[in-house]
């Protein structure tokens, strides 16, 4: 059967570590790669067209996502909803459902961007941020009592893998 949602575009096609579970449901445009144990749930779309996409290893990308010429590196989180334009996001971070990351942002490695968040062009979130608001503002996580690990941990170890796994009517 044909996959309808696998584009191409200049030449550039999607690549999925044979290790990933991306949905039939997902959309994929162009210079798109996702790496090892990802994981991609229904109504996805990832378009790599004026850059790439890049989905780290054991990251995590929500139903319904917009993901458009970003990098998530590994251990990332991408909440339901969330639309990430032109944006860098590190390590072991967190996007919560329905955030907005505007162009040229980088969110910084442990980081936690909460739900409905509004983060505006240019922002560069450091580190162990906890990020909310509309427009965001920043805070480091050390001042606000919230465990970033214990909340990835929760979300993001083998257990969020493990659900991909147990779906295997949505994914290839």
């Amino acid at each position: 059967m044909a996959d309808s949602r696998r584009y191409e575009f200049e030449g550039e096609r999607p690549t999925i570590d044979d290790g990933a579970r991306v949905s039939r449901e997902a959309t994929l445009v162009g210079d798109v790669r996702i790496e090892a144990d990802a994981s991609v749930w229904p109504g996805v779309v990832l378009r790599g067209d004026i850059g790439p996409v890049r989905i780290g290893r054991e990251t995590h990308v929500g139903d319904n996502a917009t993901i458009h010429a970003s990098r998530l590196g590994d251990e990332v989180m991408v909440g339901h909803g969330a639309v990430l334009n032109e944006t860098t996001v590190e390590e072991r971070a967190l996007v919560g459902f329905n955030a907005t990351i505007n162009s040229d942002v980088t969110i910084g490695k442990g980081s936690i961007v909460a739900a409905g968040t509004v983060v505006p062009d240019g922002y560069s979130i450091p580190p162990e941020s906890f990020v909310r608001g509309v427009p965001a503002e920043v805070t480091p996580l050390a001042e606000t009592g919230i465990d970033a690990a214990e909340i990835l941990e929760e979300f993001s170890s083998g257990d969020y893998t493990n659900l991909a796994q147990r779906h295997e009517e949505l994914f290839e």
